[in-house]
C-alpha cells in the first residue's frame, strides 16, 4: 500500500525533521519512494491565522508499506514520543516532530478519531503543497482532485523552501 506522511517541527526544527526522516527509512515495514522539499512555514492555529509560535518546518513522504493504518499511526505516535513529543489538547501547541498519515491509498478511514484522508489536507498550505511534491497526481478520494490541483490553491500563500 503506498501511503502518504506528514512531517513538522517548530522546536529543533531543522535538526528534528531529518532525523524523523531518517528514522522512518531505518523502519523494516516502511519503504521510503519520494521525500519533498522541506518548507519552512509560519505556524498557525485552528482558525488558519497565523500565530506567535516559530516557525515550522513541514514536508511529506510517500511510503509503501504492508501495515493496517491502525499499526502504522501507533509505530507513527511511537517514533514520537521517542523524539520527545507529548501530546496535549491543543493541537496546535509547539512540538518536536509531528507524523501524520495524509493518506492510506485511496482509502477513507477513521483510526483513533483521526480522519484519513487528513483534512487539513484541504484546509492548510503547509500539508497540501508538500504532498503535492510527492505525489502531484494522487487523486483525493473525497473531492476527485489531485494533489497538485488542491496545492495550486495554496500557491499565493507564502512558503520558502529551507536551505
Amino acid at each position: 500500500m503506498q501511503v502518504l506522511i506528514t512531517l513538522g517541527s517548530n522546536i529543533n526544527r531543522e535538526q528534528n525533521v531529518v532525523e524523523a526522516l531518517r528514522r522512518l527509512e531505518q523502519e523494516p515495514d516502511l519503504k521510503v519512494l519520494t521525500v519533498s522539499p522541506v518548507y519552512v512555514t509560519q505556524a498557525v492555529g485552528a482558525d488558519g491565522k497565523v500565530t506567535d509560535q516559530p516557525a515550522f518546518s513541514n514536508a511529506a513522504i510517500c511510503v509503501e508499506t504492508e501495515l493496517d493504518p491502525f499499526t502504522l499511526r501507533s509505530r507513527l505516535r511511537a517514533l514520537e514520543a521517542v523524539m520527545g513529543r507529548v501530546r496535549t489538547a491543543d493541537k496546535f501547541a509547539p512540538r518536536p516532530i509531528d507524523l501524520d498519515i495524509a493518506f492510506y491509498g485511496d482509502r477513507v478511514v477513521e483510526v483513533a478519531g483521526k480522519v484519513i484522508p487528513d483534512p487539513d489536507v484541504l484546509r492548510f498550505a503547509h500539508v497540501a503543497v508538500p504532498l503535492a511534491d510527492v505525489a502531484g497526481d494522487w487523486v483525493h478520494p473525497q473531492t476527485g482532485q489531485t494533489l497538485a490541483e488542491i496545492a495550486r490553491h495554496y500557491s499565493h500563500q507564502e512558503m520558502e523552501i529551507a536551505q
